[in-house]
């Protein structure tokens, strides 16, 4: 053989041994990945709660490189939810979020099955081994919210687009009216039922009935802005919901409740890769940053943003929580004792009104 063709045979068995080592590097890359998967009720564009969840799992990407990341959008609250998450577990998903109430106990019954798959369901109260719930104590901003509601009615009338009358939805609705009346005792929130969380057209007709009962002030808990911009079509204020959803209405929205869901998916993904991870039910507030207020809009008073940020500071703090009595509920009934707050298990199972509430609760 001659020196030359001696030379190329070494470089070509140089370029293999090279090549093989790229390969084997990248199989292990894609190996060390540590797969977490999400399942979504909504699209990620719906500017509102899934699209909230999604933030943070993005922000999961921009934290923890080694993670890679799958989320299923608008899985219904049935069966569906049972066969995704089930797919995500088979496809190697160490820890899988699912992020709607009616995912509960197919969240279980997946976790039963893959014992080595650890689980956590947003807004559930049903744990496991490998299952953990986990949320967040939106009520602290509401409240904070119904402050800045009840300061710049005018018509003392609040119309409040509700989904579903669940204690989830009923504490909101309180808390906002608590904040309401703590500034405004003349002020009454009337409350719209559209049973659903998703839907623009239902959501938006709901917010124009209350705008027709003399409603200048929208809130909301649901997914889309709909209720916001029937507010910004009458030249009335709003309070959004789950993001800062300022550019749907600028000249509208005044603030919002609004979700941090990134750096509670950090930890718990850390957790899960470090062994250390634990089930349990996780309830945060303010001072954990998982819910906050979103900014305020160019129409709200420095005295009204004042009076809001102190309230803030207090809670944050420790010093005041929305449900310390007295509170009536909307009969006049005392159900809540001068200087008591309510348990956590009270506010879990809210069945009734507070006083300044305008509506029933159906069965």
């Amino acid at each position: 053989m001659s020196r030359s063709k001696k030379i190329l045979l070494v470089v070509a068995v140089l370029l293999a041994l090279v090549g093989a080592a790229r390969l084997n590097s990248q199989s292990y890359a894609a190996e060390d990945k540590f797969l977490v998967g999400w399942i979504y009720i909504g699209h990620v564009g719906d500017a509102g709660w899934t699209y909230a969840h999604d933030l943070g799992r993005q922000y999961v990407e921009q934290q923890l490189p080694w993670v890679e990341s799958i989320y299923v959008e608008a899985v219904p609250e049935t069966s569906d939810a049972e066969r995704m998450m089930t797919e995500l577990a088979r496809k190697g998903c160490k820890i899988i979020f699912a992020t709607s109430f009616g995912y509960m106990d197919y969240v279980q019954n997946v976790a039963r099955r893959f014992p080595n798959v650890l689980f956590e369901h947003c807004s559930g109260f049903k744990t496991a081994d490998n299952a953990a719930t986990y949320f967040g104590r939106i009520y602290e901003p509401r409240y904070l919210s119904g402050i800045v509601a009840g300061s710049m009615t005018k018509s003392n009338v609040i119309g409040y687009v509700a989904a579903f009358p669940i204690p989830e939805v009923v504490r909101g609705i309180n808390a906002f009216t608590l904040g309401v009346r703590s500034v405004n005792p003349n002020a009454k929130v009337k409350v719209v039922w559209t049973n659903t969380w998703y839907d623009p057209a239902t959501e938006k007709e709901a917010a124009k009935a209350a705008l027709d009962a003399g409603a200048d002030v929208i809130a909301q808990h649901q997914d889309t802005p709909a209720p916001m911009q029937a507010a910004a079509e009458r030249g009335k204020l709003g309070v959004s919901y789950n993001s800062v959803m300022t550019q749907f209405a600028p000249d509208t929205i005044v603030t919002g409740p609004i979700w941090n869901w990134g750096p509670y998916y950090v930890e718990r993904i850390k957790a899960a890769k470090e062994g250390t991870w634990k089930t349990g039910d996780y309830w945060g507030g303010m001072a954990d940053g998982i819910v906050d207020l979103a900014p305020f809009g160019p129409m709200v008073p420095e005295n009204v943003k004042k009076l809001v940020e102190a309230k803030k500071a207090d809670i944050v703090a420790g010093k005041f929580h929305p449900f310390t009595g007295p509170i009536n509920d909307n009969t006049g009934k005392l159900r809540v004792p001068e200087g008591t707050i309510m348990t956590d298990a009270e506010l879990l199972s809210f069945d009734w009104f507070v006083e300044g509430v305008e509506g029933t609760l159906p069965n």
